[in-house]
């Protein structure tokens, strides 16, 4: 026989799989474990790690790029003085926390601004190397940290100067709770930058515990340190367990600063940095199994299961091998007894038939040949036409659908009023924030290069020149679609990138921001810098959405929106329609002066928060609000986890009775009914069809025994021709 053949291999791998299911159900909901910690709450404290390194990275990298893009500026006008410099950069950006210019060859100090930023180390002798110019980390004499980050001024017949700029290491934009503690740590464990609750020496310790820690895991691959297929965040990251006091335990996460794009590397993640955070949550004894019920749907399965089994074995399996074995008695000669018909489907057809072949053979009935023998046998056949197998087969499957469908759909089912932890809903309003605060500084700093480039236009006039600054603007600056320079009176004098929404005769706008498409398949959000000693004139670039969209696309966040004063859709983390009525529920949500989180319960609970751009810059007359919202079902807690469980195993028991019956429905079944019409044609009189096997177990057998009956039956009937021909001749 074919071992996957057959009627015994699919009953047989079905009596295994229901089994091991039975132990699986046992074993997942009868031992019981308490969680005092959701698993939701590490995977928050996670992700929060990461939109801070995901933050601290982006500020470190414009900064050392915006320095660099200031020198090349100011290179290609004409000479102007170290004040002067300083000057018009802390004009249009304010990130800084020092700023200097030196002489290279004689080192002399030039211009300062803000901090002292320390010369000392920096090696005039080494500017011209690879590496020269490479920002690096300087320990100040406080114990604080910056980046210093470096640009050559030149220009014709001068001497060299160097512009430096110090940047600290504090994470922007990030919203620490009163129990929240966050740090920056380098590649050694040693914290350089740390804000929030840390004045308790307890907090401080638990603190450089995780630091050391996160230093240690940041050092792993980033693709072998995450488990296979979860993607995510490009960088290491994870969670963190502290010590517990009372009913409060310390949680954290940690995020080594990574490029937007895995395999890529910038400045910042080329430092060896990573975020470190830790907060205060309170222990709730949570259980998350459920011994009696999983006791019980075990042996409901066990039960159930027997009953599916034995159905197949009585009327499937038992009758199909009564019929091989009856089949090759008929084929060695063995006629005196009569054939043992089965009771229900094709296997009674075919043993009806069988007894009709049995009775041509043996002679008992003149009228076996036109197939009107009339005997019980094929009584049984015709009255087993009723129910045949496919009916008893999927009697099984009911019976199999009886334990699982309702574990799929009905069993284990948080109500409305299930418990969210508290933790978790204020992780999403401070993430909220901080992505609100991200899409704010972007918008500036797109507005503040704006500004650069228009001084330097200033002092051009030529359409070409224009031209070739827009075209490095373009290129540096993946943030905007178009940047183009428009007169007083509406005319677009040059322009790079992507054909601009600008309409003959639109005058720049008065607004530094301004969003119009309404009506549109997408907004157009233009930043407009007035152009310095021409009438009207301005530099105007509208950005990318796609650039404002992927500042959205954060882990464990749901749906993000960010939506205007009269709460349209302005951009999205996934699909949306541009200028959309913002969801219902959401609505109350929005404040303008403060960012608000809520659960919200009814037929799906839902963890929903909305935060107002509410920084400076001029990003603020936008009036825009960035609103986040996901089910609760997403979440890994006790009442989901145990949902999902329930729903995996009844999966497993729909999967194990589709495979198997349906195996057994390909594998006999179909062959089955097959057989019964070609056994009935023979036994009505066909002896001119050859019947062939089609596979190499019990209906093949059976077939094979019907050809050699075939052939008994031709070598009779040509014995009886030949007999009657001689008659006649004499």
């Amino acid at each position: 026989m074919s071992l996957i053949g057959g009627i015994r291999p699919p009953i047989a791998v079905l009596s295994a799989l229901l089994l091991s299911l039975a132990g699986i159900t046992a074993l997942t909901f009868g031992k019981t474990e308490n969680v005092l910690v959701p698993k939701a709450v590490l995977t928050s404290q996670q992700h929060f790690a990461e939109d801070g390194a995901v933050a601290l990275r982006a500020s470190l990298d414009e900064s050392v790029t915006d320095l660099d893009r200031t020198a090349i500026l100011f290179s290609e006008g004409k000479p102007v003085s170290a004040d002067a410099v300083l000057d018009k950069t802390g004009s249009v950006y304010q990130k800084w926390s020092g700023t200097a210019v030196i002489e290279i060859k004689s080192g002399k100090l030039l211009a300062a601004r803000g901090e002292t930023v320390p010369l000392t180390v920096i090696d005039r002798t080494k500017l011209s190397g690879k590496d020269g110019l490479k920002p690096r980390l300087v320990r100040l004499q406080n114990g604080q940290t910056r980046l210093i980050a470096l640009a050559l001024l030149s220009w014709k017949g001068q001497p060299q100067q160097l512009l430096i700029a110090s940047s600290n290491l504090k994470v922007p934009g990030m919203r620490l709770s009163e129990s929240r503690g966050i740090g920056v740590v380098d590649s050694t464990g040693t914290i350089l930058s740390s804000d929030g609750a840390l004045d308790s020496e307890r907090a401080q310790r638990e603190l450089k515990d995780f630091a050391t820690i996160s230093a240690k895991k940041s050092r792993q691959n980033p693709i072998s340190s995450k488990e296979p297929g979860s993607g995510g965040y490009a960088g290491v990251s994870g969670s963190l367990t502290g010590d517990a006091s009372g009913d409060r335990r310390t949680v954290g996460g940690y995020a080594s600063l990574a490029a937007s794009e895995p395999g890529e590397s910038t400045v910042a993640s080329g430092l060896g940095l990573s975020i470190v955070t830790q907060v205060g949550v309170t222990e709730r004894a949570s259980q998350l199994a459920r011994p009696a019920f999983g006791l019980a749907a075990a042996g409901a399965l066990l039960v159930i299961g027997a009953l599916a089994i034995a159905v197949l074995l009585g009327t499937v399996q038992r009758p199909l091998i009564r019929l091989f074995l009856e089949s090759r008695r008929l084929t060695r000669g063995d006629l005196a007894r009569p054939v043992t018909v089965p009771r229900f489907g094709e296997a009674a057809r075919i043993g009806g038939a069988l007894e009709r072949l049995r009775q041509q053979l043996h002679e008992e009935s003149p009228e076996g040949a036109d197939g009107a023998s009339g005997t019980d046998g094929a009584s049984g056949a015709r009255g087993g036409r009723r129910l045949g197998t496919r009916a008893l087969v999927a009697v099984s499957a009911v019976l199999l659908l009886t334990w699982s469908v309702p574990l799929t759909l009905l069993l284990n089912r948080p109500s409305s009023s299930v418990h969210i932890p508290a933790q978790v809903v204020a992780d999403q309003k401070a993430r909220t924030e901080t992505i609100s605060d991200r899409v704010r500084r972007a918008l500036n700093e797109g507005h503040a290069d704006l500004s650069a480039v228009a001084a330097l236009i200033g002092n051009r006039t030529s359409a070409d020149d224009m031209t070739a600054v827009l075209d490095r603007t373009i290129e540096e600056h993946p943030r905007y679609e178009s940047v183009y320079v428009v007169s007083g009176d509406g005319e677009v004098l040059a322009r790079a990138g992507h054909e601009p929404h600008h309409s003959s005769g639109e005058r720049p706008a008065d607004q530094p921001l301004k969003v119009s498409g309404h009506g549109g398949k997408k907004p157009v959000i233009r930043a407009t810098a007035p152009l310095q000693g021409k009438a009207g004139a301005a530099v105007v670039g509208e950005f990318d959405i796609d650039f404002v969209n992927a500042l959205l696309r954060r882990d464990g966040l749901g749906q993000v929106r960010v939506v205007d004063a009269k709460g349209r859709t302005i951009a999205g983390n996934s699909g949306y329609l541009a200028f959309e009525k913002m969801p219902g529920h959401l609505s109350p949500l929005v404040d303008r002066k403060q960012a608000h989180a809520k659960v919200q319960r009814g037929d799906d609970v839902r963890i929903a928060a909305a935060a107002p751009m509410t920084g400076g810059g001029v990003a603020k007359v936008l009036d825009w609000s960035v609103v986040s919202w996901q089910p609760a079902s997403r979440l890994d807690i006790p009442a989901y986890t145990l949902q999902n469980r329930t729903v995996l195993v009844g999966l497993l028991g729909l999967t194990a009775a589709a495979a198997c019956l349906g195996w057994l429905h390909i594998v006999v079944v179909r062959p089955l009914r097959a057989l019964a019409d070609q056994a009935e044609a023979l036994a009505d009189g066909d002896r001119r069809t050859v019947l062939f096997p089609r596979h190499h177990d019990e209906v093949g057998a059976v077939v094979r025994s019907l050809e050699l009956i075939r052939q008994q039956l031709q070598g009779q009937q040509r014995g009886r021709d030949g007999a009657r021909s001689l008659a006649g001749r004499n």
